[in-house]
């Protein structure tokens, strides 16, 4: 009587363990794509820095030049 009680609770253990590993993976699955997405995400703010950074260092040259120009055309008069 007590044998065949275990047999059918190992036989429903193995069945749950069956299911949870399914659903593990189903959500290891998910974790890996946000993940994905995440790093995706930084890069695109990196680059997006990054552009901003050399739009803006681009622009404090052009404006440096500028300065310099109007103070030589200042000191000739």
């Amino acid at each position: 009587m007590i044998l065949p009680l275990l047999r059918e609770m190992r036989a429903e253990i193995a069945s749950m363990d069956h299911k949870m590993d399914r659903r593990f993976d189903i959500v290891e699955r998910r974790l890996d794509k946000l993940e994905e997405t995440q790093r995706s995400f930084r890069q695109a703010l990196s680059a997006d820095s990054l552009l901003s950074k050399l739009v803006t260092g681009e622009s404090e040259e052009r404006i440096e030049s500028l300065e310099r120009k109007v103070r030589e055309l200042e000191s000739h008069k």
